[in-house]
């Protein structure tokens, strides 16, 4: 796979498509949704295998995946928390508090993501 970069694209979760916004360089992730009252869609940081929520807003799902793009864990923050490594995690994901439930998305699922034109299949 070419190498992850800064940008916009697609989540999909089955027939769903939802708004990405990926964060794959070190400031990007560093930034990640710090300073934001919400998101529409998703974030991908990459690589990834763990989170804080220290000094943000609202609470957020996160969703750990393997290298395959295949669901680990999801679990919710609220803000103030240090969030547990995974150790087979490459990626997270983060939406509001309550999304991924919404979108049927749980340990097991596989996420295909189109970033610049092309399509990412776990």
């Amino acid at each position: 796979m070419a190498k992850w970069q800064d940008g916009r694209g697609i989540l999909r979760i089955g027939a769903q498509r939802i708004p990405l916004e990926v964060a794959a360089s070190y400031s990007a992730r560093t930034r990640g949704l710090l300073g934001r009252d919400g998101i529409r869609g998703a974030m991908l940081l990459t690589p990834a295998a763990s989170v804080h929520t220290f000094r943000m807003r609202f609470a957020i799902d996160v969703a750990y995946l393997g290298r395959d793009l295949r669901v680990l864990a999801v679990v919710t923050m609220r803000p103030g928390r240090l969030g547990r490594p995974r150790l087979r995690a490459r990626h997270v994901l983060e939406a509001e508090a309550g999304a991924m439930a919404a979108w049927g998305l749980g340990p097991g699922t596989t996420v295909n993501l189109d970033v610049s034109g092309r399509l990412t299949r776990g």
